[in-house]
């Protein structure tokens, strides 16, 4: 059988190294964010980073640490404990959306068979073990909070880009965990599963600045926050942070790879 040359995987064996997410352990290498050169049986593979790709990784985990610290601080620095479950919301949040932030990294590049099977399971932790979690809790806290005290739901465009969010963000892991699992059986298995994990990341791209859009408007905007927190503060955490992430995430998108065109 004639060996590979090129770096980039045939339809064939993508499709079936990303189905294939339960291999062997993964090394040291494998747990970074963005994969560095293997060597593999053929010899030397390519980097497959480009120029400026672990710059922008680095600025991505780095905005989004900022976020989270600042969203906690402003939280613990406020007597918590008098705020019932609406403490909850803010600090569950901006955990969630951190976790989305590296679950994205970990799939931006990996085109190599090894790092593409590795990235998919460190994506699908991070997504479901811990991120989706926080989001649902977060979003359960505000909700009994407003029930408890008696509040209107969904009147601030805060709450309503929170609700469209969260309602895309099931539709968003439905579509992703069933176009993957048992080989993507839920819709159809091979390539008409494989379609669907496309229009999966296209979404994720999507879904994730409106996220951060719905986390400046709490952040930046929301009452509470204003009222408990510096405007330098605020700047940095819920304007100048999001910002670098969706530049940093969007720097190392492969269009290519989804083929949309």
């Amino acid at each position: 059988m004639p060996e590979h040359t090129s770096n980039e995987l045939t339809d064939s064996e993508e499709q079936y190294r990303l189905l294939d997410a339960s291999g062997q352990a993964e090394t040291s290498e494998e747990h970074l964010p963005f994969p560095t050169p293997t060597m593999g049986s053929d010899g030397v593979r390519k980097s497959e980073e480009r120029r400026g790709d672990k710059v922008a990784a680095y600025g991505a985990l780095v905005s989004m640490l900022i976020f989270v610290c600042v969203t906690w601080f402003i939280v613990f620095t406020n007597n918590p404990t008098s705020m019932g479950w609406f403490a909850v919301h803010p600090l569950f949040q901006s955990l969630g959306v951190g976790c989305f932030t590296y679950g994205i990294l970990t799939l931006q590049p990996t085109a190599n068979p090894k790092t593409k099977a590795a990235g998919l399971q460190r994506h699908q932790r991070t997504m479901l073990a811990v991120g989706f979690p926080c989001i649902a809790l977060g979003t359960l806290a505000i909700e009994i909070h407003k029930f408890s005290d008696g509040h209107s739901h969904f009147t601030t465009w805060h709450g309503i880009f929170g609700l469209v969010s969260v309602g895309w963000l099931v539709g968003q892991v439905i579509l992703g965990g069933g176009s993957v699992w048992y080989g993507g059986a839920a819709f159809g298995g091979g390539m008409k599963a494989k379609m669907l994990w496309k229009y999966h990341r296209l979404s994720g791209y999507v879904l994730f600045p409106l996220l951060l859009i719905t986390a400046y408007l709490g952040g930046a905007w929301s009452s509470w926050v204003t009222s408990h927190s510096q405007a330098v503060v605020r700047f940095v955490g819920y304007t100048v942070a999001p910002i670098v992430a969706i530049l940093a995430i969007y720097a190392r998108i492969r269009l290519s790879k989804m083929k949309f065109f």
